[in-house]
Formats: structure tokens, C-alpha cells, sequence
């Protein structure tokens, strides 16, 4: 299976990697658009996949499971030097097409605009110097702290909840059909809650490694993200998808 590196990972493969699921699975690790290309290659069997690429290839899903918010999610920052209303280019980590088409959403229906999109990598000053605003996701918007810049900035979790007042579904565990079986799911399932039970030792352990205060990855795996999910998680992905699907009614057509 593949998942993403990012932190918000961490919780789901823990028992993966520690627990009494380790061994019941060979994990590997990629940015979100390449997990999804080994799945739909069958490189993997499973992968940690955006929701965006679930429907473009028409992946089956384990439900149990998967990366959601409900409400601010810090980890999806909007960075604009202009006025939501302005802005005309727009650069992008393109690591998780959900993410991009999150900021679309946002932009073109509370603000009324639909921006150039500019894929670079995601270094917010240079960002800047191209673009009239960026997106910034996973550990890069969180070595970001929104309240320092010189810029206005939108947390996208937050801004999505505004909108519908529903959850926004990231990412799902997904694969061909034939693979997607329930008790996959269950195994899954498990090693998430693994991971959620000895969430004290993930969050030692990852502030060392990727740098950041152990506060905010105590904030962020508890509170801004969850993992274990349910039917509100699941209408708030229906109601993401056709709104993608209004925006550019190609997209979930595109690569079936």
C-alpha cells in the first residue's frame, strides 16, 4: 500500500509500523498524486488517495477510515498579498489535487473568481513574487504561522465548513474493487485506532523528526484533523465532489 508523508499520515499507519498490524502490509510513501498513480497503475493494491483522484479513477474506498476536518484544519492554507475578490494567478503545491480544487471552490464561490493556476513548489516568498496568492498544504502550511505573515490568509477546512457546514473529506484509503474488501477495511480501521491510542508517543516523535513545536502537532493530530469516519464525513465528500464536478464538469470524467 502507499501512503502520504505528511503528518496528518501518521495516526493511520502507526499500528502499521508499530502495532499488531505491522507485517500485514507493505507501506510505502509518496506525495498524495503519486500514491494515486501507483494505485491506478496496481503498483499498490491500496492507497492513501485524495478524494479528487477516488473519483477521477473511479477508486472504491474504505469507509472506516481517512483524513477529514471539521472546521479550521491548518494544514491548507490560502496566502494572497491582494484581496480574495483580486486575485487573478494563483500557484499551487500540486502534491493533492483536493486541496487545489478546495481553493477553487472557495475562491470561485464566496469570492467570484477563478484564477490561473500555477504549479510550483511550495515556497511561499517565491510563490509570491509569481503569483497574486498561493496554496500551501501539509507540512509546508504548517511551518507557517498564518498569524506572522504580511499577507491575509483563508485556512481552507475552515472556509469549506463556512460554505456548507459540513466536513471536508482529504483524503480516503482507495483501490481497485477487487481489493477493497471488508476486511481490509477492519485492518485499516485498526490500525488507526492503534496509532489514536498512543497518539502522546506519535506526537513526540513526530515533532522531533519534522522540526515543528510539539504543541502544534498536538493541536493539529487531536483537534484540527480527524480520522475515523462517519456518515456527516461522507455527505461532506459527496457535497466536495459536485461542487468540483460544477466548477469543471471534465474533471471527474477525465481520467476514467
Amino acid at each position: 500500500m502507499c501512503a502520504v508523508s505528511y503528518l496528518n499520515t501518521t495516526p493511520l499507519v502507526y499500528g502499521f509500523i508499530e502495532g499488531p498490524q505491522k507485517g500485514k502490509v507493505d507501506l510505502s510513501f509518496a506525495v498524495p498524486a503519486i500514491c494515486a498513480e501507483r494505485t491506478a497503475s496496481r503498483v499498490v493494491d491500496i492507497g492513501l488517495n485524495p478524494v479528487i483522484e477516488v473519483a477521477t479513477q473511479g477508486f472504491a474506498w474504505l469507509p472506516g477510515t481517512g483524513i477529514a476536518s471539521r472546521g479550521r484544519v491548518r494544514s491548507i492554507l490560502l496566502v494572497s498579498r491582494k484581496p480574495f475578490d483580486e486575485v487573478r494567478t494563483l500557484a499551487m503545491d500540486t502534491g493533492s489535487r483536493t486541496s487545489v480544487q478546495l481553493a477553487r471552490i472557495v475562491l470561485q464561490r464566496k469570492y467570484n473568481v477563478e484564477p490561473a493556476l500555477l504549479p510550483m513548489a511550495p515556497d511561499l516568498p517565491k510563490m509570491l513574487t509569481q503569483a497574486d496568492a498561493a496554496l500551501l498544504i501539509g507540512d509546508a502550511a504548517l511551518s507557517v504561522e498564518p498569524t506572522d505573515l504580511n499577507h491575509i490568509c483563508l485556512d481552507l477546512g475552515e472556509e469549506w465548513q463556512d460554505l456548507t457546514g459540513l466536513p471536508m473529506v482529504f483524503a480516503v484509503w482507495s483501490g481497485h474493487r477487487d481489493v477493497c474488501r471488508p476486511e481490509m477495511d477492519k485492518l485499516f480501521r485498526a490500525s488507526a485506532e492503534y496509532g489514536l491510542s498512543h497518539i502522546e508517543r506519535l506526537i513526540e516523535r513526530e515533532s522531533e523528526q519534522r522540526g515543528l513545536p510539539e504543541w502544534l502537532v498536538r493541536a493539529y493530530l487531536t483537534r484540527s484533523v480527524h480520522f475515523l469516519l462517519d456518515e456527516a464525513d461522507w455527505k461532506g465528500m459527496r457535497t466536495f465532489l459536485r461542487y468540483a464536478a460544477e466548477l469543471q464538469p471534465a474533471l471527474l470524467a477525465e481520467r476514467r
